[in-house]
């Protein structure tokens, strides 16, 4: 991966972040609301994932 990809990546996600918190701040959500949530929605990505093709062959 050429070296501008990569950090237009790491901007895009900073970006992505700091708008992420920037709305839930704005919306009144509590402080522990995001992570909860982004953690949930990990753990779906992960059950999901695991239900999936881990162990072809």
């Amino acid at each position: 991966m050429p070296l501008t990809h990569f950090l237009l990546l790491i901007a895009a996600v900073i970006t992505g972040a700091a708008l992420t918190l920037w709305v839930s701040i704005a919306s009144g959500w509590s402080p522990m609301a995001v992570p909860l949530l982004a953690l949930s929605a990990a753990l779906l990505v992960h059950l999901n994932h695991r239900s999936g093709h881990d162990h072809e062959g």
